[in-house]
């Protein structure tokens, strides 16, 4: 029997989440399979030294929807996401962390506004109410007007917001580099200069329900110093000068960002 194309491929990197998988796969899994939608988790475990690997791989014996991917080495949230790209099957690739802070349903809705854009599009979340606390939210308003400084006119106010979905052929094409926690901003700024269309979901930002938060002062930095290098390096204004995806129409806004939820 010819195995069916997954309606999406959801890549979820795991580093040290012993203590939170055991909820958001399952989850993940339930709501995609209520919403009609043939899924494949790719879930990664991103060199992890705890249980994360071993939990996974009792996952994928149990259900196919699950595949184990293992990275030997941790280098970065954002390795872990572009190492598995290549395995994704899928006509459409997502990714989100495993942390379990947006609903699992509100991911399938995602899903739902990515297919009925009917387009070359980037679907992503915006945590509209969010449960982070102080401190994350002050350093997340930050965050997002250092970005529009550097690109004005980029539209979203948050530009890390995951899930975010993209066509297989799109999400290969964008030409992805970075490593680390830049990639959220990469994709959304590389979309927005190629005239990809963005749409948001206005998503409820939960508290991690449990394990520890990878995100520390010093990643605020890397942020404010890689995004510097991004906006501003020769490589940067040399490929986006030579766009390798359909520009849009005349007729059509460069960034279309629609608000739902």
């Amino acid at each position: 029997m010819e195995r069916q194309i997954p309606d999406l491929s959801l890549i979820v990197p795991c580093y040290n989440e012993e203590a939170i998988i055991g909820y958001t796969i399952p989850r993940l899994l339930a709501a995609f399979e209520k919403a009609g939608y043939r899924l494949e988790l790719i879930a990664v475990d991103n060199g992890s030294r705890d249980r994360t690997g071993e939990i996974i791989k009792d996952f994928a014996a149990k259900n196919p929807a699950v595949v184990y991917h293992r990275v030997e080495q941790n280098q970065g949230y954002g390795n872990g996401i572009l190492s598995a790209i290549p395995v994704c099957t899928g006509a459409w690739i997502g990714m989100i962390p495993a942390d379990g802070q947006v609903d699992a349903e509100d991911v399938a809705r995602l899903l739902d506004a990515a297919i009925a854009s009917g387009g070359n599009v980037l679907a992503k979340v915006r945590r509209r109410f969010r449960m982070d606390g102080f401190r994350r939210k002050v350093i997340s308003v930050f965050y997002n007007v250092f970005i529009q400084i550097l690109w004005p006119g980029l539209g979203s106010i948050d530009v890390n917001g995951n899930p975010k979905i993209l066509p297989r052929e799109l999400m290969r094409g964008l030409g992805l580099q970075s490593k680390n926690w830049l990639l959220d901003a990469e994709i959304v700024i590389k979309c927005y200069y190629l005239g990809v269309r963005i749409i948001e979901l206005n998503v409820f930002g939960r508290m991690r329900g449990n394990g520890l938060s990878h995100v520390r002062m010093e990643t605020c930095w890397e942020f404010l110093t890689k995004l510097l290098a991004f906006r501003f390096s020769k490589e940067w204004r040399r490929e986006m000068k030579r766009p390798t995806l359909p520009a849009a129409s005349a007729d059509e806004p460069q960034l279309e960002t629609t608000l739902r939820g």
